[in-house]
């Protein structure tokens, strides 16, 4: 499978075309539009969210519920735009428009993708680098765990830890209604108590906060992914697509950099053969063995820096006058860590559902279940 996505932060709209997923994949808005509401919720989030009611419009590759094999066609519209039409119209004027940005902000991409692509109106990088962009990729994303399910694979997850307060519950997918009902996706009601007081001392500080997420997936298949060659080694595919997302700074598969702290006869997970199956008592590491699946809880820990616009913005310099100047700030989010979860969850359904299909194959829905359930047969038998 593969993705494109396009449109800026306040154009006329968000595509995506999706190429190669299998026909007969049930689909519709209802698959789709529920998780662009999850995106947009959490407590922490900026004045854009009101603005957005985010859903998407599916123009081609589905009929009558199902995918037909044809590339699938999603399109999200910024209700916003219709205040910017006369700044982002793509017919020639002068330059710079209004509202160009000329004082790079520091922690965005305006500086350095400025001088890559050659603009001095920043407005030029900020459209497209803006994490509005994930908007499409949530959507992309959800059609990936739209058809994981259909697999028999469940996806969650959930805050660790939010402006340095840590949730003190573990995971526990009995849990997970009440972590998605959780307006900080926990299920530690103390610890979101203490961030929601944190969340709103740092909204009147003008300040923003980070946090760490955690990702999980279960009823995976040993052996998705390889051994044999680096660019297929499924924990690099997986580093690489959640350190795409806007504002990730940091990635470890299960507790690793904990780990790397402990002996190795504390971190690796024993193996035993009870009842006709293989079988392991721990899960330390995280789902994942030598580039591949192991058959346990896919576990995926992510480290998300303070979101960069500041409300009190920080020392810059115009790049036009090089005089010194501050950041310019346009609506911003106290925190987004509870939304970005979603992305995240999203963003690794993908590339487990690509590894699906590079693994079993199949035009069809029916095709890559069965497929699925043989490898599932043989793994038992092995």
């Amino acid at each position: 499978m593969r993705f494109l996505t396009a449109g800026e932060s306040h154009g006329p709209q968000l595509t995506a075309i999706i190429e190669g997923l299998p026909s007969q994949l049930p689909l519709g808005k209802d698959d789709i539009d529920p998780w662009l509401r999850k995106r947009q919720g959490g407590y922490g989030r900026g004045r854009r969210m009101v603005i957005e009611t985010d859903e998407a419009q599916i123009l081609s590759g589905v009929r009558a519920g199902r995918t037909t094999g044809a590339p699938v066609t999603l399109v999200i519209a910024n209700k916003d735009h219709r205040n910017w039409t006369e700044i982002m119209s793509p017919e020639p004027g002068n330059e710079p428009r209004k509202k160009a940005l000329t004082d790079a902000r520091p922690g965005h991409a305006d500086l350095a993708g400025g001088i890559k692509y050659r603009h001095k109106d920043l407005r030029d990088v900020l459209e497209r680098a803006s994490a509005r962009e994930t908007a499409a990729r949530v959507a992309v994303g959800s059609i990936a765990l739209k058809l994981l399910s259909e697999l028999g694979v469940q996806g969650a997850n959930h805050v660790v830890s939010l402006g340095g307060i840590e949730a003190q519950s573990t995971f526990d997918w009995n849990a997970l209604e009440a972590i998605e009902d959780s307006d900080l996706r926990t299920a530690d009601a103390d610890a979101a108590a203490r961030m929601r007081e944190r969340i709103d001392q740092a909204k009147k500080d003008g300040d923003t906060l980070g946090g760490i997420l955690e990702v999980r997936f279960r009823g995976l298949p040993v052996g998705l992914g390889s051994h044999v060659h680096s660019d297929r080694k499924l924990d690099g595919r997986i580093a690489g697509a959640v350190m795409s997302v806007q504002a990730m700074k940091g990635v470890e598969i299960g507790h690793a950099f904990e780990q790397a702290r402990t002996p190795g006869s504390r971190v690796h997970d024993a193996v035993y053969y009870q009842g006709g199956t293989y079988a392991r008592e721990s899960n330390r590491a995280g789902g994942l063995e030598a580039g591949m699946t192991n058959g346990e809880e896919l576990i995926v820990r992510v480290a998300m820096k303070p979101i960069a616009t500041l409300m009190t913005p920080l020392p810059t310099v115009n790049v036009v006058t090089h005089e010194a100047s501050d950041a310019a700030r346009e609506r911003s989010d106290t925190t987004a860590v509870p939304a970005a979860g979603i992305v995240l969850q999203t963003v690794v359904g993908w590339v487990l559902a690509d590894a699906m299909l590079e693994k079993f194959g199949g035009d069809t829905l029916g095709e890559l279940q069965e497929r699925l359930k043989a490898a599932q047969q043989y793994a038992r038998d092995y």
